[in-house]
């Protein structure tokens, strides 16, 4: 029903359409089924389902052409992929990261910088009762975390795993002290300094780092804010240069929050094993689907050993624990080595507390209340933006996580935003963070993970600061 009366057949039809274009189940310029086809499929009338196409022509979802069909249009106010050279650098992003990550900590600045979940939306009173109830047992406390980690939250993440579409067993899974780990674990264990790995572009600026201290080369591949990477140019990229291996994020990309879907992350999956290349998942936002849909990881589809899933609590329950893992397939006795050489492994406390948060139920609760709040907030959020900031800046609608890519038009400098936001007490990420080289310097990341409306003012401000700075990037 609809204001008090039902909804007509066309536009029930055009929403579910919709819903397919937006999650990725047809890419832009793919032919959609024909007007019979869906008449057979939904028991529907030719003007019903022709009435349901036009509907979708006038959102811009979908184009008509003649004697042809009809076409998947790129989603209205999303940001292109953009097409990095292929060439591979060295990274080196300087303090800003650390900075950034400093300004993340002061309660007194506007908070759409930070990528971290709302603590309101954190489980911190059930948490508390858990560790105590492990410091009463001993709490872990009497040794050191030695690899493959503790037996307990092996099982509770196999468990999770299984539950997901992802069949693991405990001794395939390695804890870590957080994502940031398993994923550094993970390029160690596949690569040697001097080497390149292709990446997502934009790509989570702490990995960069990680890459740039691995001393590392990237070949940067196009992320599409729906579909994820491309593998179109991964395919040539691969045809081009000794890749070592690539960071992929299929489930849950980040700064984007796009989605790749089944079909392609088998095709990427696939991809590579042809080549005997290792793929590193970061699947840290993945239970974040904010549809509640969540996909299945592209450890699902190895059959080689040669996908490194890679995940963690941060982003969804615990970010102080700093609690992950790895599923390393073939390259875990590797993991295990360079763990126990680094820094022994994660605290048995932490992982204790971990399992018992996986177990019982109360993950799957917090999840389940995080999801569509974090949907309604990345809405309203980027609903605000489009009112306040300049003509011509494109917003993602992203599929997973809390955060929003914002593309300004191309004169303006995202580190001086920044600079200018700081001083009036909001906190942004420029885009320059997400890229080993000189790009996205017109683009900011804002979290809407705590965004409410007594944060519009703030971002009234922010985007009276960008009108008025119409700086030039700087080269």
């Amino acid at each position: 029903m609809l204001g008090g009366m039902a909804v007509p057949r066309y536009h029930d039809i055009a929403e579910r359409l919709e819903r397919s274009l937006r999650s990725g189940t047809w890419r832009p310029g793919a032919r959609l089924p024909s007007v019979r086809a869906l008449c057979r499929t939904w028991d529907a009338s030719i003007t019903t389902v022709a009435a349901a196409y036009r509907l979708l022509e006038r959102r811009g979802l979908v184009e008509a052409r003649a004697q042809s069909g009809h076409y998947a249009m790129p989603a209205p106010g999303t940001p292109p992929p953009a097409r990095p050279s292929l060439e591979p650098v060295e990274v080196g992003l300087g303090q800003l990261a650390l900075e950034v990550m400093r300004h993340a900590r002061d309660p007194g600045l506007a908070p759409f910088g930070p990528a971290m979940p709302d603590p309101a939306l954190l489980p911190v009173r059930e948490l508390r009762r858990i560790l105590v109830a492990v410091a009463r047992g001993g709490g872990g406390l009497e040794g050191y975390g030695m690899p493959p980690g503790l037996e307990e939250l092996r099982v509770a993440v196999a468990r999770r795993a299984a539950a997901i579409g992802c069949p693991l067993r405990p001794d395939e899974v390695v804890t870590t002290a957080g994502g940031l780990e398993a994923l550094t674990l993970a390029l160690r264990a596949t690569c040697r300094a001097g080497q390149t790995v292709a990446i997502e572009s934009p790509m989570y600026y702490g990995l960069l780092q990680s890459i740039e201290a691995l001393g590392l080369r990237v070949i940067e591949i196009p992320s599409h804010p729906r579909h994820g990477i491309s593998l179109e140019v991964l395919r040539e990229a691969l045809a081009e240069h000794a890749i070592a291996a690539v960071v992929a994020m299929p489930c849950a990309g980040s700064p984007l929050g796009s989605r790749c879907g089944e079909e392609a992350t088998r095709e990427l999956v696939a991809l590579l094993a042809a080549r005997a290349v290792p793929l590193i998942e970061d699947d840290v936002l993945g239970d974040l689907a904010l549809d509640g849909r969540r996909q299945v990881p592209a450890k699902a589809f190895d059959r080689d050993g040669l996908v490194l899933w890679c995940s963690s609590l941060s982003k969804t329950a615990a970010p102080g624990l700093r609690v992950g893992w790895i599923a390393a397939g073939r390259f875990q006795a590797a993991v295990e080595h360079l763990q126990f050489t680094n820094a022994v492994g994660p605290s048995p406390h932490n992982q204790l507390v971990a399992a018992r948060l996986l177990e019982g139920g109360l993950y799957e609760r917090v999840l389940r209340r995080a999801r569509p709040l974090y949907a309604a907030r990345t809405q309203a959020m980027a609903d605000a933006a489009e009112s306040v900031l300049p003509p011509g800046t494109l917003i993602t609608r992203p599929a997973t996580g809390f955060c929003l890519w914002v593309e300004l038009p191309p004169h303006h400098d995202a580190q001086a935003i920044h600079a200018a936001a700081r001083r009036e007490r909001i906190s942004v990420t420029p885009g320059t963070l997400f890229s080993a080289k000189p790009r996205y310097r017109h683009c900011l990341r804002l979290s809407a993970a705590r965004w409410a409306e007594a944060h519009l003012p703030a971002l009234r401000r922010l985007g009276r600061i960008i009108g008025q700075g119409r700086s030039q990037p700087r080269i």
